[in-house]
């Protein structure tokens, strides 16, 4: 997948595509933040999980 992008950014590049070029980076870029984002989300979805286990029941 990584050899994919990597002839992508080539490509456009030797083309003289600059504009092409950095809608490809910010795509890429946006990628990465979302994944950041999600993961986040998984880890805080996990941490709240766990310390509600912890919690006793019926304890006021």
């Amino acid at each position: 997948m990584i050899k994919f992008f990597r002839h992508i950014r080539k490509s456009l590049l030797m083309e003289n595509k600059t504009g092409k070029y950095f809608k490809y980076a910010i795509g890429e870029i946006v990628l990465v933040v979302i994944g950041i984002l999600i993961a986040l989300s998984i880890n805080n979805w996990n941490e709240k999980r766990k310390t509600e286990e912890k919690k006793p029941i019926g304890f006021y």
